[in-house]
């Protein structure tokens, strides 16, 4: 399975010189707790980093600095990990587990945002996958009986 069959398509960027304050208003209206901070590139959005609600509360809130003064490629997080709608859904998964990272934006064949994926969006496909192989291990004792019976007889 691939990462464009699963990831949410309608992701909520903006751009590195919008304000901490905006981009919070920002998260609140379309209810997300991330933001994918793009360039603009021949009209593509170019993902360069990503802003979540918690880098907010700790570079900004917690330290009594003025979100309306700062300006998201402050504190975003620019060591981005993308991933292609190409890409296989476990090996993302093993990209995300090292880096410890629960959202990776999800980029065309030209490097522009196509989309988000979470954590959350492949816990499903993962326990689709498992639930079937399981149902598939609990088949096997039946049809070695019967596989057993044949061979008898």
């Amino acid at each position: 399975m691939n990462i464009g069959d699963i990831c949410t398509v309608q992701t909520i960027s903006c751009s590195r010189d919008e304000t901490v304050q905006g981009a919070a208003l920002l998260m609140r209206q379309h209810h997300v707790g991330d933001l994918v901070v793009v360039d603009g590139n021949d009209g593509e959005a170019i993902p360069v980093g990503i802003l979540t609600d918690r880098d907010i509360v700790v570079s900004v809130v917690a330290l009594g600095l003025d979100p309306a003064s700062l300006q998201v490629g402050d504190i975003m997080s620019d060591d981005l990990l993308t991933c292609g709608e190409e890409d296989d859904v476990y090996q993302t998964i093993e990209h995300m587990r090292l880096r410890g990272i629960r959202r990776v934006p999800v980029v065309n064949r030209n490097g522009a945002l196509a989309g988000i994926v979470s954590a959350a969006d492949v816990i499903k496909p993962l326990l689709e996958f498992l639930a079937e192989e399981m149902g598939d291990l609990s088949r096997i004792s039946g049809n070695q009986q019967a596989h057993e019976k044949r061979a008898r007889h």
